[in-house]
C-alpha cells in the first residue's frame, strides 16, 4: 500500500521572499509532486508547514560523534544516538568520521559499515570516512599517534576489508612516501581520497590534486598556514578549481573574517560546511570526559582544561546561521554547502541535495530563525520540535 504524506504551505529555501506558499507530496520515500496540491489526494498524513521555510536534509560528512556518544563506542546504541541528534539540527544524512588504529580489531569499524543504511531512528549513516592512517604526524591535531602509519597498501587492503565496501572517504597527506599508490588505490575502490592532516608545501599539495585527491578536510586546521615566500597547500587549494573544501562555521576553529574570505575566494559551490562535532554536540553545556580527559563544552565548543580545543559542540543548523552571520551569504548559499554541495561530492545528486520529483523525501522545515522544526527522513519525521502536527 502507497504511503503518501503531503506537506502544505511552505516556503522553498531558494524562493524570493514575496513567493507564495507551497506543497510537497511525498510517496513512499520519495518526492513525487510540487506545487499547488489538493490536501484530499489520498493522503495517509497531512502536514502544515504554517510558512515555514523546507530545505533539503542536511548532509553532514565529517562528524565524529554527537549526543554523548562516539563512533569510537563501537555499538549500535552509539550510533543511534549520533543519528538521532544529528536529526535534532536538520542533518538527514551523515559519514560517521573516525580514525583506524592499527594491531586492534577497530570493532568500530565493523560496526559502523554493519549499520550503513539501516534503521537509526534519526538520520541516515551513508558511510565512513577515515581521518588517517595515513596522515603526518606533524599536523596530527588530536588524533592520537596510535592512529597513523606510513602509506600501506596492506594496511589499506585491510581497512577496505574491514569497511566492507563502505568507506567513503578518506584523509591523507599527499607528502608522505608512496602516497601516490594509497590515492590510486582509493581511487580504484570508489573512495574519496581528501586532503588533510598534512605538512605539505604548495608544489607537494598540487601534486597531490594531480593524482587524484579532489576534496580538502578541514580547510585551515592541521596544515601549513599561507605564506608570502612559502604558500603551502592553502595557495593550492584556493586556485585549484575542481577542488572542495569542508570547514567548520563556528567563528572558533577559523576566524570569522577568514571564513569570510574563504567563502568569497572558494564560491558557494566549492564551499561544504560540517560539524566535525564530537560528542558534546546536543549536550547541555558542562564537564564531561573524551579520551578518559575531563573537558568542558561552553558556547558549542569544547575544551580540554588547558584551553586546548578539542572540537565543536555545534549541530549543522546552528552553523548555518553562524555562516550567514559570518559571511553575510544568502540563506540558498548557505544551504547549498551542506546540501547539495555535500551530495555532489558523495556522488548522490541524484538522489539527495536538492527538493525535485523523484529525489529522496529528506527535508527539514526551518522556523524563520533557521532553527529545525522537523526534520523528515525518507519521508517520515524524525525529529518534530512539537509534536502536535497533523
Amino acid at each position: 500500500m502507497s504511503q503518501k504524506l503531503l506537506i502544505t504551505n511552505c516556503r522553498l529555501f531558494d524562493a524570493p521572499d514575496d513567493a507564495e506558499t507551497t506543497s510537497i507530496l511525498i510517496e513512499n520515500g520519495t518526492i513525487t509532486q510540487i506545487g499547488q496540491i489538493n490536501p484530499s489526494t489520498g493522503c495517509n498524513n497531512t502536514t502544515d508547514a504554517q510558512g515555514r521555510i523546507i530545505a533539503p536534509g542536511f548532509i553532514d560528512v565529517h562528524i565524529q560523534g554527537a549526543g554523548g556518544a562516539d563512533v569510537l563506542d563501537a555499538t549500535p546504541e552509539a550510533l543511534k544516538a549520533i543519528s538521532q541528534t544529528c536529526a535534532r539540527f536538520g542533518t538527514t544524512s551523515f559519514l560517521a568520521t573516525t580514525v583506524f588504529k592499527q594491531e586492534e580489531d577497530n570493532k568500530h569499524l565493523t560496526v559502523a559499515a554493519e549499520y550503513v543504511g539501516r534503521e537509526l531512528g534519526g538520520a541516515n549513516l551513508l558511510g565512513i570516512h577515515l581521518e588517517g592512517p595515513f596522515i603526518s604526524i606533524q599536523k596530527k591535531g588530536m588524533i592520537q599517534p596510535e592512529c597513523i602509519s606510513p602509506p600501506s597498501l596492506q594496511v589499506l587492503d585491510e581497512i577496505l576489508d574491514i569497511t566492507n565496501g563502505h568507506l567513503r572517504m578518506m584523509t591523507i597527506a599527499p607528502e608522505l612516501p608512496e602516497s601516490t599508490q594509497i590515492i590510486k588505490r582509493l581511487l580504484d575502490s570508489n573512495v574519496i581520497a581528501s586532503f588533510g592532516h598534512s605538512s605539505a608545501n604548495y608544489e607537494q599539495t598540487i601534486d597531490g590534486f594531480n593524482n587524484g585527491i579532489t576534496h580538502v578536510t578541514h580547510l585551515f586546521n592541521a596544515m601549513p598556514s599561507l605564506h608570502h615566500r612559502a604558500p603551502g597547500p592553502l595557495a593550492a587549494i584556493f586556485q585549484t578549481k575542481h577542488i572542495t573544501a569542508q570547514l567548520i562555521t563556528d567563528g572558533v576553529h577559523i576566524h570569522p573574517a577568514v571564513l569570510k574570505l574563504a567563502f568569497e575566494t572558494l564560491g558557494k559551490n566549492r564551499f561544504i560546511t560540517i560539524t566535525d562535532g564530537m560528542q558534546a554536540l546536543g549536550l547541555e553545556e558542562g564537564k564531561y570526559i573524551y579520551n578518559n580527559i575531563e573537558y568542558e563544552s561552553v558556547n558549542g565548543t569544547a575544551r580540554y582544561k588547558d584551553g586546548t580545543l578539542i572540537g565543536t559542540a555545534l549541530g549543522l543548523s546552528q552553523l548555518l546561521e553562524k555562516l550567514i552571520s559570518f559571511t553575510d551569504c544568502s540563506l540558498d548559499a548557505a544551504i547549498r554547502t551542506i546540501t547539495q554541495n555535500p551530495a555532489e561530492l558523495l556522488g548522490l545528486e541524484d538522489r539527495k541535495g536538492i527538493i525535485a520529483p523523484g529525489k529522496d523525501a529528506d527535508l527539514v522545515l526551518l522556523d524563520h530563525d533557521y532553527s529545525v522544526h522537523t526534520t523528515f527522513v525518507e519521508g517520515k519525521i524524525v525529529f518534530p520540535k512539537h509534536r502536535n502536527l497533523k
